[in-house]
């Protein structure tokens, strides 16, 4: 696990995942069902990089991440500003 989070808030989820979308191959993203709801600007994020998201219930979020090969926690502090990112090769 890389642990970036230092205060609530800082850094921010939106300027973390920038960092790896522009080095990463991303197959596949998944997010919690509850973004929609509980985080309009996690939602809209998401939307705006991942037109394929693929949503399931928060469990269930959790439940897949206990298989990730890394974890990078952010200091954001509002509700549901997770995704599990699916990544593949450039060639």
């Amino acid at each position: 696990m890389v642990d970036l989070a230092f205060r609530a808030g800082v850094p921010a989820f939106a300027e973390v995942l920038e960092g790896p979308l522009a080095e990463l191959v991303v197959e596949g993203a998944t997010a919690a069902e509850e973004v929609r709801e509980a985080n309009r600007e996690a939602s809209e994020l998401l939307d705006g990089h991942f037109p394929s998201l693929e949503l399931v219930s928060h469990e269930r979020l959790k439940e897949l991440s206990a298989r990730a090969r890394l974890i990078v926690r952010t200091g954001e502090a509002r509700p549901y500003a997770n995704v599990l990112l699916r990544c593949g090769v450039f060639f």
